[in-house]
């Protein structure tokens, strides 16, 4: 012990202790609970045998059980449909404020700083914050809307079954566009000046400037953004449990509400146990696609 602590102290093997740490730590709080939870959607477990060491072993039956459910097609088309909308519009706008911010102007680096404001918020206050503009009665959505002349009578968005996703989608583009934007405009201030003079002595266009220089240079930054885009999307929670609770009659149930709700509302715990199996096996999945894509581009 004497000459391991000596070798610590002499700062040789340090690393390693750092890396062992690092790696007991991800066990601990991330492969354990996976574990725990593939081994549960296996099981038979309710809220009277959740305290036993051991359960019932039920096979493929939860599984069989959530794709034979009447919301299990509704509630995985509007997983797909929430998270690529919420990823496509959090990106564009993004994009495009990232795009504007990073020209030079007075106060540009003071309003972008204010765009975070809302991104540091809990979850939960931006979807009560939503609540209220969303309010079919004294909403300011509505009012905006109807003094426009788009409607002519109030929508309904959290107790409408057409509206009821849509205004889930509104809360979480307006919450994710602020993170976007920070690491996109991280993005392009690495884009050397050079390029773009050089491109303007050749007469490039500043559309020939954003295909050839920009996009190319951003590319990995952009998936990324994507990537980490659709990991928070799918883990999104706040906003449908302060807007709409995954109604009205499941048309805004995405497959992380659904998974919540069967597992502590109803205590079928194995089968919101199998929803959370798929929701990892997704994330795990774009996570290796980005990293590969990654690699690949590194060694070109």
């Amino acid at each position: 012990m004497q000459r391991i602590a000596h070798t610590i102290r002499d700062g040789v093997g340090f690393d390693v202790l750092l890396i062992a740490f690092a790696l007991f730590y991800l066990f601990a709080f991330a492969g354990l609970p996976i574990l725990y939870n593939v081994i549960l959607s296996f099981q038979q477990v309710d809220m009277f045998s959740l305290g036993s060491l051991f359960h019932e072993i039920t096979g493929w039956e939860n599984y069989v059980a959530v794709f034979n459910d009447p919301l299990a097609s509704r509630v995985f088309w509007n997983t797909i449909v929430f998270t690529a909308a919420s990823v496509f519009f959090q990106f564009s706008i993004g994009f495009a404020l990232a795009l504007y911010f990073n020209q030079r102007f007075p106060g540009a680096s003071w309003i972008r700083g204010l765009f975070l404001a809302g991104w540091v918020m809990p979850g939960l206050v931006v979807g009560v914050l939503w609540n209220w503009l969303l309010s079919g009665d004294f909403g300011v959505i509505n009012w905006v809307l109807m003094s426009m002349g788009f409607i002519d009578e109030p929508i309904f968005w959290r107790s409408d079954t057409d509206y009821s996703l849509i205004a889930v989608i509104l809360a979480n583009v307006w919450y994710g566009v602020p993170f976007n934007m920070i690491l996109l405009a991280v993005g392009l201030a690495a884009i050397p000046d050079d390029l773009y003079e050089a491109a303007s002595l050749d007469g490039a266009t500043t559309w020939q400037k954003f295909w050839t220089i920009t996009l190319p240079m951003m590319r990995s930054t952009i998936g990324a953004v994507i990537a980490l885009g659709i990991i928070f999307t799918l883990q999104q929670f706040d906003l449908f449990a302060a807007v709409t609770s995954g109604g009205p009659a499941g048309s805004s149930m995405v497959a992380q509400y659904w998974s919540w709700e069967l597992s502590f509302r109803q205590f079928d715990f194995g089968r919101g146990a199998v929803i959370a199996v798929m929701m990892i096996v997704v994330v795990l999945g774009v996570a290796a696609i980005y990293v590969r894509s990654t690699r690949q581009e590194t060694r070109l």
